[in-house]
């Protein structure tokens, strides 16, 4: 019984050691780290898409299931709407990965009365976690094509205002 506890006890410490987190930071007003758990009690979206790679054997759809980046982009205290004129229209998100990789979007392209692009941080494709090789987190763009600014084993979102 104290070694099932015990060990219990080990898993969950290396849990809570591994969560998997976004750390969002830069031109922001309240810089914050959202975690898997904080991202699984945020209100939650679904998108489907083809995978070129796949589309001819495996028929290619997968069915996306995350957090919208505007909402995390609204916690750490970016506007959208009315609020997203003048300076925050000159400013972009820088989305890294843990391998290096880097994407940009402008904050314009990410509100709904402008650009209203659909990108997702995500952690369920096909209501499964995604594979290691993914996650634990991904960021997956609705509108692109090639799939180019889905950023595999996402880790910081890092928001820039251009300054001239």
């Amino acid at each position: 019984m104290q070694v099932a506890t015990l060990a219990l006890l080990c898993t969950a410490a290396l849990f809570a050691q591994s969560e998997a987190k976004i750390d969002i930071s830069g031109d922001v007003t309240s810089p914050l780290t959202i975690t898997a758990s904080d991202l699984a009690a945020m209100s939650r979206e679904t998108i489907e898409l083809t995978d070129p790679e796949t589309a001819d054997h495996e028929g290619g759809k997968f069915k996306y299931e995350g957090v919208s980046l505007q909402e995390v982009l609204k916690k750490a205290g970016i506007p959208f709407g009315k609020g997203i004129r003048g300076k925050f229209l000159a400013a972009y998100v820088l989305a890294s990965a843990k391998d290096g990789y880097q994407v940009v979007f402008s904050l314009g392209e990410l509100d709904p009365t402008f650009g209203n692009e659909k990108v997702l941080i995500v952690d369920k494709r096909d209501g499964k976690p995604l594979f290691a090789y993914q996650g634990p987190l991904r960021l997956v763009v609705a509108g692109d094509k090639a799939g180019a600014r889905d950023v595999r084993m996402l880790e910081k979102i890092e928001v820039v205002r251009l300054r001239k």
